[in-house]
């Protein structure tokens, strides 16, 4: 079978695994380091994106054709931006709702994920078109 009918697939393991890298960084530094969950969900994000991205790379979107630089620069943007969407919905969730800072991090973090395939599959990874 070919890479391409498996894709989801793969995008899905390797994105639970950064979002399961990114929802364990954030309780360890809330309850080992008390950093303020806002804070922590930095770290997160930075952690899960070095893992993200390698994992895309070399897994996901192993047969495109982008130069490293192109889709680097490209999904830290994604990254990114989709990182100011989860920091803004959890900010505002976490003062506005009673819920465990770490299940509205969990629930965030799957909305996300489905924007940015759509986005990491038709932008960031995109072959190059003559």
């Amino acid at each position: 079978m070919s890479l391409l009918r498996h894709r989801p697939v793969i995008f899905i393991v390797v994105g639970s695994t950064a979002a399961l890298i990114h929802l364990l960084t954030v309780i360890v530094l809330v309850e080992m380091i008390q950093l303020a969950p806002l804070v922590a969900n930095i770290g997160g994000w930075m952690c899960a994106f070095v893992f993200s991205y390698g994992g895309h790379q070399l897994l996901t979107f192993a047969d495109h054709d982008a130069p490293v630089l192109q889709s680097a620069s490209r999904f830290l943007l994604l990254s990114a931006a989709g990182f100011a969407i989860n920091e803004s919905a959890y900010a505002i969730l976490l003062h506005t709702s009673h819920v465990p800072y770490y299940f509205l991090l969990a629930i965030i973090l799957v909305c996300v994920a489905v924007v940015t395939y759509l986005l990491s599959r038709h932008w960031a990874f995109a072959r190059i078109r003559p």
